[in-house]
């Protein structure tokens, strides 16, 4: 996930919000003070063990990321902060009540973006009922980590500290993607990308440090992933034919009711076949356009991604390299070779 940076440069720009760059800058400013090397924590006997044990297990996917990945090598995921909250910032996204394609936000360093990130969760809140307000679908996901696509170096957080190593691993190299290449206004090619290095890079972790458990409950994750994306994808894409019809407000209200509750419905039979697995359910806590279109920035294009990377026969470093050539095309060519068989 990666917030917009450019809110660390604009003050000056007089294009939105001053009050939302403040509050960016500000919480990166306490995020940065939060940090510790990881070796002084280490070395530190008021460190927790479990802590200590977390920690060196991320010092270690952190170099597995860099010398088998080939991921940026620098001071990223080498400190620790504690923010004392369970989310570093809360995304809010946006919809029109008639369509699955996100609201945009442009600022001239980063691009036009898909959401706008917030450190505190009531500011989130507080704007996300300016939009409803507007008749925007709106939603807003706590989110555990992002990039600063290398203007600072990210820390370890207490967000995320504890997750099951794979999902650990999965993250770390998540983020780190996003320093590779950057696109600006193209939130689902930077996602999907990341999304491609990540699967790749936990298949490789788990290859090499991974036990039967970790395998099989690696395997559980994905295929619950896969099948969930394949739900929500195909709700959406149905709901976007429908917006494109000629239905009166009233009657399209009506079957797009109708829709979500279908989407309820089959979510409820794959839970059951998954033995009743809930990890999904905050997702239909409040479903909407919005939610559908937040999940799609990740997914759109990662299928391109991973035809990419097996194209290049597995090669991370080739992939990397057909990466950064893509991120420099305009986005109709770089849309159409993704496009490609």
């Amino acid at each position: 996930m990666r917030i917009a940076m450019a809110a660390m440069l604009l003050l000056l720009s007089g294009c939105a919000d001053v009050g939302y760059y403040l509050q960016s800058i500000n919480g990166q400013l306490q995020l940065n003070a939060a940090r510790r090397p990881v070796e002084q924590l280490m070395a530190d006997a008021d460190t927790p063990g479990l802590l200590k044990a977390r920690l060196k297990r991320a010092a270690e996917i952190r170099r597995f990321a860099s010398e088998e990945l080939h991921l940026p090598d620098n001071g990223s995921y080498r400190a620790y902060a504690d923010l004392k909250r369970p989310f570093v910032v809360w995304n809010v996204f946006a919809a029109s009540e008639f369509s699955v394609e996100p609201r945009r936000w442009c600022f001239p360093v980063a691009g036009c973006v898909a959401y706008l990130g917030y450190f505190a969760k009531d500011a989130a809140d507080a704007y996300a009922s300016t939009l409803r307000a507007d008749g925007f679908d709106v939603h807003v996901a706590g989110i555990p980590a992002y990039s600063t696509l290398g203007w600072f170096d990210d820390p370890l957080l207490n967000t995320f500290i504890q997750y099951p190593e794979y999902e650990l691993a999965r993250l770390i190299f998540h983020e780190l993607a996003h320093q590779v290449a950057y696109v600006k206004g193209d939130s689902e090619f930077n996602e999907s990308f990341a999304m491609a290095v990540e699967i790749a890079g936990v298949d490789r972790w788990i290859a090499l440090h991974g036990d039967a458990v970790m395998r099989a409950d690696a395997e559980r994750a994905r295929m619950r992933r896969a099948q969930f994306a394949a739900l929500v994808l195909g709700a959406r894409e149905e709901l976007g034919k429908l917006y494109l019809s000629r239905l009166a407000p009233e009657a399209m209200r009506e079957r797009k009711a109708a829709m979500f509750e279908q989407l309820r419905r089959d979510y409820a039979q794959l839970k059951q076949s998954w033995g009743g697995f809930a990890g999904y359910d905050g997702f239909f806590t409040d479903i909407n356009n919005a939610q559908l279109a937040s999940f799609s920035v990740y997914h759109t294009l990662l299928p391109a991604m991973q035809r990419l990377l097996a194209q290049q026969g597995g090669d991370i470093d080739a992939f990397l390299i057909e990466i950064r050539r893509l991120a420099a095309l305009p986005k109709s060519q770089r849309d159409a070779a993704l496009a490609g068989p």
